[in-house]
């Protein structure tokens, strides 16, 4: 068993003119695909570990041998970060629902929630993630990730993420990160995000 790239459930040019066909399409076939290749070739002598969902792989980082525990990670984090990311994009959702309760709760209304995440994402110094994550305690958080470091690594629940690395928008918007991070507020899906939260809330319940 390998790991592949997933399916992507929209078209190149369905999140236009936010994210644009073309950085889409070399984004996922390219880049994406580069860690799915690296990742699996890491691990060919290890055939125990794509039989795992590389999400449980990121979450238990001792299953990982040493000899090969940096590629992994590096590339599973890279895999499994994008694979996210696709799922929470979508143009013209409606921001409702327990994800609009809790983020109103936490942050007062989504336009402050809008201006501190997007201060995390524009401020991140070279390549990396910001997140919208449950934490330990259940509560929302911002966070800023290095590379393709992922928060399923250190314990918390990924809601929204952003990929804030040159490749995600140089073609579009060049060095106006500011412009790019804007923009990504016009994609994302509410729906997804609303799913994600119930499903953490009842494994906690549960």
């Amino acid at each position: 068993m390998t790991y592949k790239l997933p399916k992507l459930e929209y078209e190149y040019g369905a999140l236009e003119p936010f994210i644009d066909a073309q950085t889409m399409n070399i984004h996922y076939n390219k880049h994406h695909q580069t860690y799915v290749d690296k990742l699996n070739d890491a691990i060919k002598e290890y055939p125990e570990i794509s039989k795992k969902p590389i999400e449980e792989v990121l979450e238990n980082l001792s299953l990982i041998p040493d000899q090969i525990k940096t590629p992994v990670i590096n590339n599973g984090c890279g895999h499994s970060n994008h694979k996210f990311f696709w799922s929470i994009l979508k143009k013209e959702t409606e921001f409702k629902g327990e994800i609009s309760k809790e983020i109103i709760k936490k942050y007062g209304d989504l336009e402050i929630f809008k201006k501190e995440f997007s201060n995390s994402a524009i401020t991140l110094f070279g390549s990396g993630w910001v997140w919208l994550v449950l934490n330990e305690n259940n509560d929302l958080e911002i966070i800023q990730l290095k590379n393709q470091d992922s928060p399923l690594s250190i314990g918390k629940k990924p809601s929204i993420t952003l990929d804030v690395w040159e490749h995600a928008y140089y073609l579009k918007y060049q060095n106006k990160r500011a412009d790019y991070v804007n923009a990504f507020f016009n994609v994302i899906n509410w729906n997804k995000v609303n799913e994600l939260l119930l499903k953490y809330k009842d494994n906690i319940n549960s």
